[in-house]
């Protein structure tokens, strides 16, 4: 695609950027196939390529981003099957990054959206506020109905039934392993999982410690900016991303690490791309070092000499998360290592469409949601699955919302398959104790 950026725009790194990646778009349409919200609404300009043009005129032209643009910038998901899709490689998540960032310097939303995407950036990020705020909308559940605003009646229906208790595992400390030390790693224990959901990374630390896993919680962490970065909120995204690059430094050099695990895969998207967000900063060394180290979960398992065929017959259903397939590339990993300890994997059709969940997307742009939701659930349930697996705690409580059937992340049924617990989410229980000492 041709462009005509000034050499002065092209002396800014983000314009510089965009411009490569619009240069390597040759309009060839194949990212509309793939577009959940091109499949929903039908319209060109909820796709890739209809986002493309009005992200090139809005850049080129240096004007301050209007209602049109944000109209359908916003509909994005960022799920990213587009960059999956694309036969010339055109790195729409950049591109899509900065004109957030754009939208949000230049454009002046309506007071309620002003006041509703500050209250989100100001809660969700923050596990204990996160909490209260959970606690708020169960109470207003019953009163979701009267509510004025689809947004606000999203944000009352998704509050969860049950609020699991505070785990004290997800306090900086670390983890021995049993046996054998084979690898010393950082755990990221992320912001709203560790408000929605405590099993998981219990059932992480349980799985890591037994396959000879040094596991570190290092001091300072905390959400990975993803969030707001979404937002287009730079500043806030990047000094989130700051304190988590010095906290996992401070342990590399400390005692050095092989890896950040990371079992939330829209975090790892995030924090992978860490060394592109500081390309350009002071801490840049630092930042490449942290996007080197940080792995999916199921990358630091394939690593690890997990048994084989020891697992309870089970039929599972495995969702991709979008974050995980498309924004990380790592496809088969998660059912590879759920075939491997014996459990029967089956996959939904059209897996690589979104459920819709994408951060805050269900809370902002709930109608769209709603019917990805349904086409998930639907594809899901057609394979008449006893569990669901998914490796993303939003696509987990999207999903959920929807369905009957269990479902828990990849990493608690390995961790049931190879010695502990049964999912809380598959007994009804949740689990009283998780006999994991603090030693730090």
């Amino acid at each position: 695609m041709q462009t005509t950026f000034t050499e002065e725009q092209l002396k800014v790194p983000a314009i510089k950027r965009s411009n490569e990646i619009l240069r390597s778009c040759v309009h060839c349409g194949f990212c509309t196939a793939t577009c959940p919200t091109y499949q929903v609404l039908g319209d060109e300009l909820d796709s890739p390529r209809g986002r493309i043009y009005l992200i090139k005129d809005m850049l080129e032209n240096d004007r301050p981003a209007d209602a049109k643009t944000v109209k359908h910038i916003d509909r994005c998901l960022s799920c990213l099957a587009c960059m999956t899709t694309c036969p010339s490689g055109v790195h729409y998540m950049h591109l899509v990054d900065h004109a957030r960032a754009h939208i949000e310097k230049t454009y002046k939303r309506p007071l309620f959206e002003r006041v509703l995407r500050w209250t989100l950036a100001q809660i969700l990020p923050y596990p204990m506020r996160f909490r209260v705020a959970l606690l708020g909308a169960k109470m207003g559940r019953p009163f979701a109905r009267f509510m004025p605003d689809p947004r606000l009646r999203a944000m009352l229906e998704m509050a969860p039934k049950t609020i699991p208790p505070v785990s004290r595992n997800d306090d900086p400390q670390t983890f021995e392993p049993k046996g054998e030390k084979k690898m010393r790693v950082a755990l990221m224990t992320g912001c709203a999982q560790r408000a929605l959901n405590t099993d998981i990374n219990d059932a992480t630390i349980r799985l890591l410690q037994r396959f000879g896993c040094e596991i570190v919680v290092a001091e300072g962490m905390g959400c990975c900016g993803a969030l707001v970065h979404h937002m287009g909120k730079e500043d806030e995204s990047h000094a989130a991303a700051a304190k988590n690059i010095k906290a996992w430094m401070a342990e590399d050099r400390n005692g050095g690490l092989d890896a950040i695990v990371i079992n939330t895969s829209g975090c790892g998207t995030t924090v992978k791309d860490y060394g592109h967000m500081f390309r350009n900063d002071a801490m840049a060394e630092d930042a490449a070092r942290v996007s080197d180290l940080a792995m999916d979960v199921s990358e630091v398992l394939m690593k690890l000499d997990l048994p084989e065929g020891v697992a309870t017959e089970l039929r599972v259903a495995y969702h991709a998360a979008c974050s995980l397939q498309h924004g990380q590339q790592i496809k088969t990993l998660p059912k590879d290592l759920l075939k491997r300890v014996g459990y029967e994997v089956v996959e939904p059709r059209d897996s690589h469409l979104c459920c819709g969940s994408a951060g805050t997307y269900n809370l902002m742009q709930p109608e769209i949601s709603k019917e990805l939701k349904a086409r998930k659930v639907k594809s899901l349930e057609e394979k008449s699955p006893e569990v669901i697996a998914a490796g993303n705690i939003g696509c987990m409580m999207q999903i959920g919302s929807g369905t009957d059937v269990p479902i828990v992340h990849t990493v608690e049924l390995l961790d049931w398959a190879t010695g502990g617990p049964k999912p809380p989410a598959m007994t009804g229980e949740r689990a009283i104790s998780s006999e994991i000492p603090n030693l730090r």
